[in-house]
């Protein structure tokens, strides 16, 4: 949104009124607990309210039909109705007169109480419907392994996408007057999946609301609407029960059903009539095996499609949209995630802004190429010293940080090697860990030998259901502590677990960092934004051939990020030919010490392996 601001762009942006993001993240004995993290407290005040701006949303209920003068008409009958109000935060660009909103929508109940059922003395009934209201816009991400946190994401998926567009509409109505040059004036931009079903909610508006036909309708989706996908995980790629949005949401998933079946037709024709040609058309369909695919719902109904990253790009074209790239190939591309540098350098690390600035001018604040003009300096000592410089402070500063909030000691002296995002399996700090675990057991061996001292960071917040994640925190925790009570060890390695890892306690991380740990497992990071952020710090990138550190490559030099392990390719080639870790287990003295350290007894990390499987069982965990 800043960036928009900055270039000029007239755009605003659609999200929902939390009243409590993820979870605030607590280390107590060395595991996460989960505290609500109630982010109005401090982040109200930025907010103005827009009583002008509420919408309604209807869910459940039934829809009636009537045919009426040649055309059908819906009516939404017994809908539990809910007012989605807007906030809106205002952010002003950078040396520009351009301001991008960002509008909010809280969830209300349309009834505020029903009287009925208060004055028969059930109370709680009574506040029923404003109980389950209030809860569409009450927490980030709620947990969907049971049917009730299923249907709660799709409420808040279809209030956002719902109230977003009833307000896109009545602003250009208020505008033109007509919604027949919406395409014209217009862009939707769907960010992931979860928006999808702004797809076919845009479609019922158009005929429901506006008495567009069926295919006027569907041409103005398609232009105005395009999608970015972020992940190539399966996992990722949501899905919701058939049945589910048919309860839910009857207009929608009636609308659904026309596209899926339209669509279906329509490649058909197409593709021919081979088996394999109409085993492609199911796969790219959008109702199957009672599951309604969000994300072939959105390669269908945009214009255009992209990954986040040029690696990103290629795999989704020769993967999880195959089918779709041989059937339009035009329409799947790549455009790179970027960054808002002015936060993540002018406003996180003033003193390298300001350096910078002295060298340069102040031009790189609205022009990123600007930068390249460092290149002249490359080889002053002067400069390079001056830049040892402000790194040593940064890295005093984020001691002193950690100091007084959490009580954790950093040796400023150290090497600051750090690995700071979300914690999933894929993302691989695990692999990490026993990599530290090996330096650990190498200086154990020869105490004497001279060592550059190292301290790791690590920062991230495990899905609250999500075990082997929690559990893997539970072993950087352990590891840290293990090392600190070891005289001998403890002025040479250090491990750090940052607690409630957030963007506040990245501005300043980043800055202080020395290596970027990017070690994803090849073709599973779509791109990442971190290592920009680490890169555009003065901190080396230490990572796999994934994501957008192909590109960080490109544009920084080989000397400046260093690369190991498989290529995309050659990930799932191994994969296709069979993948046993335990083999890999069995044929490595290294590996197998490093393991062992967990079952040593008495060891603070082998509280991790309590119950432990057989060994070769644990190398493939």
């Amino acid at each position: 949104m800043d960036s928009l601001a900055t270039l000029d762009y007239p755009a605003m942006g659609f999200s929902i009124r939390y009243d409590y993001g993820l979870f605030k993240q607590k280390i107590v004995e060395n595991q996460q607990v989960e505290l609500a993290d109630d982010w109005l407290e401090t982040g109200e005040v930025f907010l103005m309210p827009r009583s002008d701006k509420t919408f309604k949303v209807c869910l459940g209920g039934k829809i009636e039909q009537e045919y009426v003068d040649g055309k059908f008409k819906f009516y939404h009958k017994n809908a539990n109705v809910i007012n989605a109000t807007a906030y809106d935060l205002m952010i002003p660009g950078y040396d520009s007169k351009a301001v991008s909103t960002l509008r909010l929508w809280r969830a209300s109940p349309a009834v505020d109480i029903d009287m009925r059922h208060f004055s028969q003395g059930d109370y709680m009934a009574a506040l029923r419907a404003k109980t389950e209201a209030e809860v569409i816009s009450k927490v980030l991400y709620p947990a969907d392994e049971h049917d009730s946190g299923k249907q709660l994401r799709v409420s808040q998926q279809y209030m956002l996408v719902s109230a977003s567009l009833q307000s896109i509409i009545k602003d250009h109505l208020k505008n033109f007057g007509t919604l027949d040059n919406l395409t014209e004036k217009a862009a939707v931009h769907l960010n992931d999946t979860h928006p999808a079903l702004a797809i076919p909610e845009l479609m019922r508006l158009l005929m429901d609301e506006y008495n567009y036909s069926w295919d006027a309708a569907w041409s103005m989706v398609t232009t105005a609407c395009a999608y970015t996908n972020h992940t190539v995980l399966v996992e990722a790629l949501e899905s919701w029960d058939e049945n589910l949005i048919r309860f839910l949401l009857p207009r929608i998933y009636m609308i659904i059903k026309e596209i899926d079946r339209r669509f279906v037709e329509e490649t058909n024709q197409k593709v021919g009539e081979y088996i394999a040609d109409h085993q492609r058309v199911d796969r790219m369909r959008i109702i199957n095996g009672g599951r309604v695919k969000m994300a072939n719902l959105s390669v269908i109904g945009c214009h255009s499609v992209n990954g986040v990253s040029q690696l990103h790009g290629d795999i989704i074209k020769r993967t999880v949209f195959n089918d779709f790239y041989t059937l339009t190939p035009n329409k799947l591309r790549a455009v790179t995630n970027g960054i808002v540098y002015r936060r993540w350098l002018n406003q996180s690390n003033p003193l390298l802004t300001e350096f910078i600035t002295s060298l340069i001018g102040e031009g790189f604040k609205k022009d990123a190429s600007e930068l390249e003009k460092l290149m002249q300096f490359a080889g002053d000592k002067t400069v390079l010293n001056k830049l040892d410089d402000i790194k040593t402070q940064n890295k005093v500063a984020l001691r002193d940080y950690l100091i007084a909030t959490s009580g954790q000691k950093l040796n400023a002296d150290s090497r600051f090697d750090v690995q700071v995002k979300r914690l999933h399996e894929y993302k691989r700090q695990l692999l990490n860990v026993l990599k530290i675990i090996h330096e650990y057991l190498n200086i154990l061996d020869n105490p004497t030998k001279s060592v550059t001292p190292q301290t790791f960071i690590f920062g991230a917040k495990a899905a609250g259901g999500y075990y082997h994640a929690k559990r893997i925190i539970q072993l950087i925790n352990c590891l840290g502590a293990e090392i600190a009570k070891n005289n001998a060890v403890s002025h040479k390695l250090a491990v750090v677990f940052v607690e409630n890892y957030n963007v506040s306690k990245a501005e300043r991380i980043f800055p202080a960092s020395e290596v970027s740990q990017q070690i994803s497992l090849a073709g599973k990071e779509a791109s990442g934004t971190g290592n920009m952020k680490f890169m555009l710090n003065g901190a080396v990138t230490f990572g796999t051939i994934d994501g957008a550190n192909v590109e960080i490559g490109e544009a920084v030099g080989e000397d400046n990020i260093f690369n190991f392990g498989l290529k995309t390719e050659e990930v799932e080639a191994l994969w296709r030919q069979g993948y046993i870790s335990a083999n890999y287990y069995l044929a490595s003295d290294k590996i197998k010490r490093v393991i062992a350290i967990g079952m040593t007894p008495g060891n603070v990390i082998n509280r991790i392996f309590c119950n432990r499987p057989a060994p070769s069982t644990v190398a493939a965990s």
